[in-house]
């Protein structure tokens, strides 16, 4: 996971209260001080995704449930035997869902006619080496042939915390820089802290789509890049 910070933050609400007497001679708890600068102020780190959780459904028309059903489980099994090839472990692919029902077509002022039993099912297959997940689903496609459908691709970071560290710390720096220069300007002296609050939301991860293969090429998964963001409200008495 490949990460690069963002230092042009700004600073989302300034607090300063300057209420009794010049100082206080002795320490003093929290709600006690009278004095103090408050900040709040966001800190980003850019993250490139370093996996991919692919979606793929296998999809068969048979002439009763239990013969689509089994030819379904044929073409699921090749799909498992491609992705063990492709350094897929067991613990990355999990069942989404399994059905059988019966379909059918629809002539205009007729009525409706069985065209067979369709059976389905879906997996959800994560990638732990994102570079590699376009030849994943070429590998998926050809196991499969026409009877699979790769319904998306979305890349995404397996582990957070590092960028959700470095994100943090840039939050921090700016609040206090911020705090320190508007000390200054008031001609007073930055004193300890006495409260912090960090204020983050859940990180989204858009979905990517895919290029477009051709018969001789192969499939690219873009992974683009993602934003994680922290934001603090530090508070400074005076």
């Amino acid at each position: 996971m490949k990460l690069k910070s963002i230092r042009n933050i700004t600073v989302a609400s300034l607090l300063i209260a300057l209420l009794g007497g010049v100082g206080v001679s002795t320490p003093a708890s929290a709600a006690e001080i009278t004095r103090y600068i408050t900040l709040s102020a966001t800190g980003t780190a850019i993250v490139v995704p370093d996996a991919v959780r692919i979606n793929a459904t296998v999809s068969v028309l048979g002439t009763s449930s239990k013969a689509a059903l089994a030819t379904a489980a044929n073409t699921s099994a090749a799909i498992r035997r491609a992705l063990v090839a492709n350094k897929i472990a067991a613990k990355d692919v999990a069942s989404q869902s399994i059905s059988t029902y019966p379909e059918y077509t629809y002539p205009i002022n007729q009525v409706p006619v069985l065209s067979g039993y369709r059976a389905t099912q879906s997996f959800s297959i994560t990638v732990r080496a994102a570079k590699t997940a376009g030849a994943v689903v070429d590998a998926i496609v050809d196991a499969g042939g026409d009877n699979v459908q790769i319904n998306g691709a979305s890349p995404f970071v397996l582990d957070n915390d590092r960028a959700i560290e470095i994100a943090r710390e840039n939050a921090v720096k700016r609040a206090k820089a911020k705090a320190v220069s508007y000390a200054k300007l008031l001609g007073v002296k930055l004193g300890r802290v006495v409260y912090l609050n960090e204020d983050s939301s859940p990180t989204g991860y858009p979905v990517y789509g895919m290029a477009s293969k051709a018969e001789d090429s192969a499939t690219e998964i873009d992974l683009g890049e993602q934003r994680v963001t922290v934001s603090v409200t530090v508070r400074w008495a005076l």
